[in-house]
């Protein structure tokens, strides 16, 4: 693979001095002038003119002005509007300027550039653009449309701030608690192959699932139960039950608002336990600030990577066998808070 060189016409003064120089010497040492073009990053034409400058009259005689087109010149769009348009692929969503796209893709940007200033720009042309600015694609994190950002502040900057400073106060353990699954024959990971032909991978004629819920601490306690029917009211006060089996400690346990955590019978067995157990609810369709999220996504990542389950059983030992090692990583555990949605939660306050 070549070693890709920057462009000469954005090089100072006294590196392309420099590369005179170099090339210069080398065409006494009998490099051709092709060879020096390909080692130095300028053109053939270029070390000609300098060479020839160099035989009719010494080193005073080599041009010292830059030569062709300035970098830049030639851009269809000028550095104010360059500047705009980042403006807002970084404030605001396709939707919000009337784009009918959910990110912004360079078909979008090509729809920006349009719309702004009249342009019918290739869409290679965006992404060179988009390169030359600092922009990479990659993949979106999800956030629900219907999220109310003032319970996402109010979570933030009072609500967990408070539940923490409790829990140092009264040596509790704070857990953040969610649940996954995976099918027998999902695999998130890609194979090589010829171009043309798709990798093949050979999966179960059944179909079965197994589900996770599992509890986690930002200081690496790891706390996990499977399941292979739906999470219900009883399967998720079993969970609790072995839960406290375990503690050592009072415990806090932050969630989410599914029907199984706020049932009845699970409020009355948290309330008959009060002095072990607390449950906190994470703002509605906030599944982001929930640091069990980056550990489910990795289970789903993971759990089948060794090769697919041909039985429940099966599966069922790869999600135990994924959370056991787990059990062994508190660092590993503690990275997940490291995450910038949920980096608020990777110290206790107190």
């Amino acid at each position: 693979m070549a070693v890709p060189l920057p462009d000469a016409r954005q090089l100072s003064d006294e590196v392309l001095e420099a590369l005179r120089l170099r090339a210069l010497r080398g065409r006494e040492l009998g490099f051709t002038e092709t060879d020096l073009a390909d080692l130095l990053g300028v053109s053939r034409e270029t070390i000609c003119h300098w060479w020839t400058a160099y035989a009719k009259g010494g080193l005073a005689a080599i041009p010292h002005q830059r030569t062709g087109r300035p970098c830049g010149s030639g851009r269809s769009l000028n550095d104010t509007q360059a500047r705009h348009l980042r403006r807002i692929i970084d404030t605001k969503t396709p939707e919000d300027v009337g784009i009918s796209q959910a990110l912004w893709t360079r078909r979008a940007i090509q729809e920006l550039i349009r719309n702004e200033y009249g342009l019918d720009m290739p869409v290679r042309t965006v992404g060179q653009y988009l390169r030359r600015w600092g922009y990479t694609p990659k993949r979106p994190r999800r956030r629900a449309r219907r999220q109310d950002p003032e319970e996402v502040r109010r979570w933030l900057g009072e609500t967990y701030p408070l539940i923490a400073a409790r829990a140092a106060r009264e040596g509790a353990d704070v857990l953040w608690c969610d649940e996954t699954g995976a099918r027998a024959n999902e695999h998130a990971g890609r194979g090589y192959a010829r171009v043309g032909q798709p990798p093949e991978m050979k999966v179960s004629g059944e179909r079965f699932r197994v589900n996770l819920v599992s509890a986690i601490s930002n200081g690496g306690k790891v706390r996990f139960m499977t399941y292979t029917t739906t999470l219900t009211a009883a399967v998720f006060l079993t969970f609790l039950e072995r839960l406290l089996r375990g503690a050592r400690k009072k415990v806090f346990l932050l969630l989410d608002r599914h029907p199984a955590h706020e049932a009845e019978a699970v409020a009355d067995w948290v309330a008959g336990h009060a002095e072990r157990i607390e449950l906190f609810f994470l703002p509605r369709r906030a599944p982001e600030l929930n640091p069990g999220e980056y550990l489910n996504n990795e289970v789903k990542g993971q759990v089948n990577a060794g090769g697919l389950p041909d039985t429940r059983a099966e599966l069922e030992s790869h999600f135990q066998g994924f959370m056991n090692r787990l059990k062994g990583l508190p660092g590993h555990v503690r990275s997940y808070f490291q995450h910038p949605e949920v980096r608020y939660a990777a110290a206790a306050i107190m």
